[in-house]
């Protein structure tokens, strides 16, 4: 009766609301702050608009970003964070150390952070694009990284989106940089934040639900690890990682589903384990284009893949608003209660009672 009244639930959302396509809208312009409000923020409805919005930046008009000669005299004697990760996924389920081999005890990793100089970092990003490489750099650090540690290329971007700043009644409260190469992958995930997506150089690839399909990712709480250097190597070498558990005992709720099951055994075994994900209607797709901007709504659930330009490289930047913590998020919070109840019933959900925050690698 339960499932029912879900799968009821997600028909009528996406009917009324989001749209059956499973396509995110495209817009053609920028729209109107009184437009981006009603129809985008205030649905809680993603879109994507095309280059009209960017065209004017330096960094999308001149292509500036694509040339590494220009970033590192930009960008020069200036230190930038490195995340590491062996495979290129941060911020996401991993086996237990003590359960090799693809064992069934799963973990939370998070990234081995280093600084360095931004010329070693792009040569080590470019470097570990090779599918031999034990280690993937990925350079990002949230909480306003752009604003902080990029300050030197704010002239070729917009310092906010003045159409999203008027239809908000605010700034952003942060802007962040995001430099990868094709290994890197984000894991299902959501932020409480409205968040304009701008990709600079190469393509992202979106996976969407909306937050009324929460629990089809069956959240549940994991110990937390991280991966740690096994020597203090320069960017040329960077050595092994290991994944270490934090002590004490840390337990971070996290999405459970993997759209990309890595062979068809893995896939058998996730869509018997997640029969709502797998089953129910597809997630909303949409690939962003160089000079594209997606509005991703505050506690959308996303998964990232990308693809680099001929570089070997991907180069976003994002603007996080706000969200206004409102009725949607009363409902959204309720919703989660209820799915919790119904499982504690129904053991066969697996479903765990926490919201999957985050403000990971994108």
């Amino acid at each position: 009766m339960e499932e029912r009244r879900l799968r009821d639930l997600w028909r009528e959302a996406r009917e009324l609301s989001f749209g059956t396509s499973g396509e995110v809208e495209r817009l053609e312009f920028p729209p109107t702050p009184l437009r981006f409000l009603r129809d985008y923020v205030a649905a809680n409805k993603p879109c994507v608009i095309s280059r009209a919005a960017t065209l004017h930046w330096p960094a999308i008009a001149r292509s500036l970003w694509s040339h590494d000669a220009y970033l590192c005299r930009a960008l020069n004697g200036r230190s930038v964070s490195v995340h590491l990760t062996p495979h290129g996924r941060a911020d996401s389920l991993v086996p237990l150390p003590s359960a090799p081999g693809g064992g069934r005890g799963l973990c939370f990793a998070t990234a081995c952070s280093r600084s360095m100089e931004f010329s070693e970092a792009l040569h080590l990003i470019a470097a570990t694009g090779s599918p031999s490489s034990p280690v993937v750099a990925y350079a990002q650090q949230q909480h306003d990284c752009f604003r902080a540690e990029y300050s030197a290329l704010a002239a070729d971007v917009e310092p906010h989106i003045p159409w999203a700043t008027e239809a908000l009644a605010c700034l952003p409260e942060a802007v962040n940089l995001w430099i990868g190469n094709g290994r890197s992958e984000t894991s299902f995930h959501k932020d409480h934040y409205e968040n304009l997506y701008v990709v600079v150089t190469g393509k992202k690839h979106f996976l969407l639900l909306p937050p009324t399909e929460a629990h089809r990712l069956y959240v549940r709480s994991y110990p937390a690890a991280q991966y740690v250097a096994r020597t203090s190597s320069s960017s040329e070498d960077m050595g092994e990682l290991k994944l270490e558990m934090l002590e004490p005992e840390t337990l971070v709720p996290w999405c459970s589903v993997d759209p990309y099951p890595p062979s068809p055994e893995a896939m058998a075994e996730h869509r018997s384990s997640f029969p709502l994900y797998f089953e129910g209607p597809r997630p909303f797709e949409c690939t962003v284009e160089a000079g594209e901007m997606l509005y991703l709504p505050s506690m959308w659930f996303h998964h990232v893949r990308q693809t680099p330009d001929c570089n070997g490289k991907t180069i976003a930047i994002n603007y996080w608003y706000d969200m206004v913590f409102d009725i949607k998020y009363a409902y959204f919070n309720f919703l989660q209660t209820v799915n919790y109840s119904s499982c504690t019933k129904e053991s066969s959900w697996m479903l765990c009672n926490s919201s999957c925050d985050a403000t990971l690698e994108d």
